[in-house]
């Protein structure tokens, strides 16, 4: 379980509390207005940002002041961050060894894991020489072959086209159930959230709230949600 204990951020002015829990193996979704802060909240349970107040745990083991590289959890971001100097099965590498010098198993895990994700053709390709959506499925590999079980994603998908979105979503799904893996996704598509089939977490006027099933959010959202819906 994730648990953001009476959580404060801060950055700059900028100020946003979390206080709930997160099942294991639960996708949720994190929405909400641009810049409530929905970003911020993935980073700070990342470990990029620092809290004022407040513990991040999970499953009991604190993480507070843990370094990124010292959490149980891995993140993926809007572009990807593929180095453009290396190959898509290099890039993958980097989630194993920063070094890159891989023993015999740890090549046939980075082929494992880019088989997983239909990426096998690719491997000696570099980001320049693939589309929006092969390098979305690299950066999802490079994710995953660090086994952790906790994965963020900061719109990894917003820049791709609606079908493509939605065949990443199904295989995140996929991915998340064999590997019973706990998803927190920020989203402005309110569709996405609903293809998840999980939890929502609403960010807004400096509040992350609890999770509740997507279903009952939307069917009855709060003011704040409301508009942004429309």
């Amino acid at each position: 379980m994730l648990t953001l204990d009476k959580v404060l951020i801060a950055q700059g002015d900028f100020r946003l509390r979390a206080d709930f829990e997160v099942v294991r193996g639960d996708l949720v979704a994190v929405i909400g207005p641009s810049g409530a802060g929905k970003s911020t909240l993935l980073s700070a349970i990342a470990g990029f940002v620092q809290p004022l107040e407040g513990g991040i745990a999970w499953d009991g083991v604190e993480l507070t002041r843990n370094p990124p590289g010292e959490r149980p959890v891995s993140i993926l971001f809007q572009d990807n961050n593929l180095f453009p100097h290396l190959t898509a099965e290099q890039n993958v590498g980097l989630g194993i060894r920063p070094t890159l010098r891989l023993s015999n198993d740890e090549k046939r895990a980075v082929h494992d894991v880019l088989h997983r994700v239909g990426m096998t053709s690719v491997l000696g390709r570099y980001p320049r020489e693939l589309s929006g959506g092969q390098q979305s499925r690299v950066a999802l590999a490079r994710a995953l072959i660090q086994r952790n079980p906790v994965l963020l994603l900061d719109e990894p998908f917003a820049a791709l086209g609606p079908a493509m979105r939605a065949e990443m979503l199904e295989l995140l799904k996929e991915i998340a159930a064999e590997h019973e893996l706990t998803v927190m996704m920020v989203t402005h598509e309110p569709k996405d959230a609903e293809r998840l089939s999980g939890s929502a977490v609403f960010v807004d006027a400096g509040i992350a709230r609890a999770p509740v099933a997507v279903a009952e959010l939307f069917a009855d959202p709060p003011e704040a949600l409301r508009a942004y819906l429309v």
